[in-house]
């Protein structure tokens, strides 16, 4: 059997595993002290490890650069083309969908399998370019939460600089980041892995080896089968996945040199799954019109993010699973665009069909209407 689809199977055990402990571990506080336990220990050990022992080449903190023009070029393409599968604009799921879907949480859904995949390297590239995604969904996604929020209200004074301050001192003082920066600084003074006290890279490296477990028991455990919610949501997520193949396939275009681990990691960071800090803005906002006496226009619609993020993660890890199993495959342009143009196309099936539908029906109802 393939050694690729070896580790497949064995990481879907994995998944197997934690969706068995779901009634062991259904308290959402439960789920929650582990998924504290994944983003505050696992995977800041892992990042810190994978940093420490990889070759880190200083044109690689262009990576940065490149995943925030990602999230924008999501975003701007998204603006425009959500109003086509019949979100209108300047709507509470409109707002949701649009600072939602640009957002990437690769701790969660992209570096388990990078690591285990692909190695050191490729999830120091993927820690690297997490920079740039952290800048957007802590800070730039907060922006324009806000201000959509005062748009609407437009008689509530802004007062939001301190809330800024304090987002730029949270991207400083996660875990992660935390981490990122300590590499960083003992690399350039040319401090590696095997260079620490025995003790000290020994635990460290010890915690890095409960990251992929965790994460997919984690998914196992909190994945939500409500198939109205994924029949309503899969259609966008599907073109959300055929924009970024077909990003990652354009860009392959111009960059044929790249290295097999460099290609999927860009085709698979990108694909990671919608991040939780959007939704944690969203939350802060809505909180601010639950305040208010009076009531106001909704700004997002809760409820509706929830299941965005529930069904996200699920859909992500098949994406993966898909994509490293058949890793050759998914290193030529021609496979990512065809993939990309697929599940655009498969999202657009229920909008083109109600299209027609209004073309082939509304002028026999209005003739109908007019007889009677």
């Amino acid at each position: 059997m393939n050694i690729a689809v070896q580790k497949t199977l064995s990481l879907l055990l994995l998944l197997v595993i934690g969706f068995l402990l779901r009634k062991k571990l259904k308290d959402p506080a439960q789920q929650k002290g582990l998924k504290t336990l994944i983003l505050t220990v696992a995977l800041p050990a892992i990042i810190f490890v994978a940093l420490l022992k990889a070759e880190v080449e200083w044109d690689l903190l262009a990576l940065p650069l490149l995943a925030i023009s990602f999230n924008f070029i999501l975003f701007f393409i998204l603006k425009y083309t959500l109003p086509l599968f019949g979100i209108e604009k300047d709507t509470s799921q409109y707002r949701t969908y649009l600072l939602l879907f640009p957002s990437l949480a690769p701790g969660l859904s992209c570096f388990p399998f990078l690591i285990e995949y692909l190695g050191d390297d490729a999830l120091a590239w993927g820690a690297l370019s997490d920079i740039g995604n952290k800048v957007f969904v802590l800070i730039i996604a907060y922006m324009i939460a806000m201000s959509w929020y005062f748009k609407i209200n437009k008689d509530i004074k802004s007062g939001n600089g301190e809330k800024i301050k304090s987002l730029l001192l949270s991207l400083i003082n996660e875990p992660i980041n935390m981490v990122i920066i300590l590499a960083l600084v003992l690399i350039s003074v040319g401090i590696h892995l095997e260079n620490l006290p025995v003790f000290v890279s020994t635990a460290i490296s010890t915690l890095s080896n409960l990251m992929t477990p965790l994460v997919l028991i984690f998914i196992g455990i909190a994945v939500v089968f409500n198939w109205k919610q994924i029949r309503k949501i899969a259609g966008l997520l599907m073109v959300r996945s055929g924009l970024t193949f077909l990003l990652s396939g354009m860009v392959l275009i111009f960059a044929p040199q790249l290295s097999y681990a460099a290609i999927l990691v860009l085709v698979v960071f990108p694909q990671s799954a919608i991040s939780f800090w959007p939704f944690a803005h969203m939350a802060s906002i809505t909180a601010l019109e639950q305040d208010t006496d009076k009531k106001t226009t909704k700004t997002f619609d809760m409820e509706l993010a929830v299941n965005i993020l529930a069904c996200s993660l699920p859909f992500t890890t098949v994406i993966m699973l898909t994509v490293f199993s058949f890793g050759e495959l998914f290193t030529s342009p021609t496979t990512l665009l065809t993939v990309g143009f697929s599940l655009v196309g498969l999202g657009i099936i229920k909008p083109i069909l109600k299209l027609f539908n209004l073309i082939d029906y509304e002028p026999a109802l209005k003739k109908e209407t007019h007889s009677s």
